[in-house]
């Protein structure tokens, strides 16, 4: 009795998971295409997909359909599966990034300028907005770490989002797109350590010790990857070499569950697992067949399918129509204000300063401001803890999505500036 009540469970589970997997991928889809002939980045559209199936529009114009469709709660199986998704994705970013660009002086230059420029200023921009924001947007929180949770989000960008938009506009062996996502990378990295700290802070368990640990793992972690996968992966690709442009089944499943396996170390060094991921795809980077061959046999799967249920879950969690009055409003604009030209102000200081032109600065500009994803976790802690109100959850939600909607019509109109096409299906 109690095997056949499990099992009618679990059938019961996989359907309902079956049937928001459908809506979910075909909502992305359509949102995806629409966006590429309205000239947005296909991602952009899967974002708002996913805030249109959550309760900012269906939720909120159908509630009992919402209900029925997603029930009270999402099943545990689809976050698990958008995160192992986004951990193929940030694989394929390694494989992606011609990081041999970094090798010329003023390409190391900016990478390091345009990350100090872009989590330095928008922090401290973001923490004084937080606090002098705090008696109207989260009287019962306390001040400080409100402010800096709202610094968090400011300064943080969303590499994945990141990644795709360059994917979408062939940006990837530039050197103005390798320096955006290795300073990304860097942005990110800072970023989930502020957020360690922040969030520990404001639980009242703070340690400077566990913070030296977490740096202490990251450097053992790099070296480990210099030292260790790097000639494993080339040991790999002797033993099983790509035949006819396909690799061996054996290859691909060491390759992901290495992929996992270094997913595992970031995890539990406190970064986030999508980044062991991205540095084994740095790993396979120089291995050009290979790269040529995972791209046609995996590539093209986690855009379609692991990919949308990520960013259409993460909507689902998001009400935009909690704001209400006019007061929110106006708190609404300066947190846009503050963090489109917290990030983008500066960064392109940081370009312009490290030789790169107008045009390519402000390019990096609009890179960098890209969010999304990235700044959508960093709320959620800060509301599960009860530091952001839900007010404040949403302005700062609303920011990121802005500053995602903003990157496809400033790349329209630098990409062909730097003597680039766009490519095809993006142009407006």
């Amino acid at each position: 009795m109690t095997s056949t009540s499990t099992a009618n469970q679990t059938e019961d589970l996989l359907f309902t998971v079956l049937v928001q997997l459908i809506v979910m991928i075909l909502a992305a889809r359509l949102m995806h295409t629409l966006a590429r002939r309205f000239g947005q980045p296909g991602v952009v559209g899967e974002i708002i997909a996913g805030l249109m199936l959550g309760p900012s529009l269906l939720g909120h114009f159908l509630p009992q359909v919402s209900v029925t469709l997603f029930g009270e709660h999402v099943p545990q199986a689809i976050p698990i599966i958008s995160q192992i998704g986004l951990i193929f994705l940030m694989f394929q970013i390694g494989l992606d990034a011609e990081f041999h660009l970094l090798t010329q002086h003023r390409n190391r230059r900016g990478v390091l300028a345009v990350a100090v420029a872009s989590i330095c200023v928008p922090f401290i921009l973001g923490t004084m907005l937080g606090e002098w924001s705090a008696p109207a947007l989260a009287p019962g929180a306390p001040r400080l770490p409100f402010g800096l949770f709202c610094g968090v989000a400011l300064a943080i960008t969303a590499m994945p989002v990141l990644g795709r938009i360059m994917r979408e506009y062939a940006l990837g062996e530039t050197a103005v797109g390798v320096v955006a996502i290795s300073a990304a990378a860097i942005n990110d990295v800072v970023g989930w350590l502020l957020l360690a700290g922040v969030s520990a802070y404001a639980a009242a368990q703070f340690s400077g010790l566990h913070l030296l640990w977490q740096l202490v793992a990251l450097l053992a972690f790099v070296l480990a990857m210099v030292f260790g996968a790097r000639p494993l992966a080339a040991w790999l690709l002797r033993r099983f070499p790509p035949h006819q442009g396909l690799l061996p089944s054996n290859l691909m499943a060491l390759v992901i569950c290495l992929m996992f396996l270094a997913g595992i170390c970031t995890y539990k060094i406190g970064i986030f697992a999508i980044f062991g991921g991205f540095a084994l795809g740095v790993v396979f980077r120089p291995h050009a067949v290979f790269v040529e061959a995972w791209r046609k046999q995996v590539g093209v799967y986690v855009t379609v399918f692991f990919l949308p249920v990520f960013f259409t879950f993460t909507g689902l969690r998001t009400d935009v129509t909690a704001l209400s009055s006019g007061s929110a409003l106006g708190w609404l604009g300066l947190i846009l204000a503050a963090g489109i030209g917290g990030k983008l102000v500066p960064v392109y200081l940081a370009g312009r300063s490290a030789g790169f032109g107008s045009t390519q600065s402000w390019m990096l500009g609009a890179l960098m401001n890209t969010r999304g994803l990235m700044e959508l976790i960093v709320l959620n802690i800060g509301y599960d803890l009860g530091i952001i109100p839900r007010d404040a959850f949403t302005m700062l939600v609303i920011m990121s999505v802005v500053t995602n909607l903003m990157a496809g019509p400033m790349l329209r109109v630098l990409v062909p500036r730097m003597g680039r096409a766009i490519p095809k299906g993006i142009e407006a």
